[in-house]
């Protein structure tokens, strides 16, 4: 009796696995890039990222000492994108950490109790859910004020929702799995359960949720600061360096354009590397 071999994968599937890790290096070269940024932000410019020159008001790329140019201040531009980096990583990894511990402890909860936790968990959801993500976002940023603490908390208030949403489904269906049962027989405990047996075979499906959603935050946070929310000036961030360069656009378009494709960048690496994860840690692949 011969045991069978497990199906090898089609032409079509390889390739797609092949172009996800191309795709899910180049993610993480941008993301490497943006942490190195952040870290060693001294060293790699010699300007000060709020200090006001007026005698430099507004130079185009490539003037002697300013590789992308000045703002409206007279701030090196590149300067401020990489001190900018630092708010982007924070308000995009710390929102998210908050967001899916909150969400997937309910999401937990609900899944695998069920009963009147899960529909009181559920409705609270359905209720979140129904407000557009942004606009609850800034409702809370208003409400907490701004600062770049704040904005971090209301995206992590305004983003766990949908958490519950996946760790629910997922338990649902991997707590009738044989082992939940053996582990339920042999007088295993709830938590013991949750924590040894369900939630380590669900943490792919929160590390792409939670990866995916960096790209989000990242784009969120922007746009709060955009609009006079989130992180306020003169410290460098991405949105409100976009909102002081939106006046200038026909005639400076530099101020605007490249803190744009810095932020362009950043999120389109979190989701090459949220696919690739995806497609790393499907099982049918």
């Amino acid at each position: 009796m011969s045991l069978s071999k497990p199906a090898a994968p089609s032409s079509r599937r390889r390739v797609r696995l092949q172009v996800s890790d191309i795709t899910g290096i180049f993610g993480m070269l941008i993301l490497l890039l943006l942490i190195t940024c952040a870290i060693f932000a001294p060293q790699l410019s010699q300007y000060d990222p709020e200090l006001v020159d007026f005698n430099m008001f507004l130079q185009p790329p490539g003037t002697d000492g300013h590789v992308l140019g000045t703002d409206t201040l007279g701030r090196d531009v590149l300067t401020r994108i990489i001190y900018g980096s630092r708010v982007t990583l924070i308000v995009g990894f710390l929102s998210v950490f908050f967001s899916a511990l909150f969400g997937c402890t309910l999401g937990l909860l609900a899944g695998y109790f069920g009963g009147w936790l899960d529909a009181v968990i559920t409705r609270i959801t359905d209720i979140q859910l129904s407000f557009p993500f942004i606009l609850l976002a800034l409702t809370i940023s208003a409400l907490f004020g701004d600062g770049l603490w704040n904005v971090t908390l209301s995206l992590a208030i305004a983003g766990w929702p949908v958490y519950v949403r996946v760790v629910r489904g997922e338990v649902l269906g991997v707590k009738q799995r044989d082992f939940t049962t053996a582990a339920q027989s042999l007088g295993s405990g709830s938590t013991r359960i949750l924590l040894r047996h369900i939630l380590p075979n669900i943490i792919g499906s929160i590390v792409v949720v939670a990866t995916l959603q960096v790209s989000q935050f990242v784009i969120a946070e922007a746009t709060v600061s955009f609009l006079g929310f989130g992180v306020q000036p003169p410290t460098p961030a991405w949105g409100t360096m976009l909102s002081e360069g939106r006046t200038y656009l026909y005639v400076a378009w530099w101020v605007t354009l490249f803190p744009g494709l810095a932020l362009v960048l950043t999120a389109l690496s979190m989701n090459l590397i949220g696919d690739w994860l995806r497609d790393r840690l499907d099982p049918t692949l």
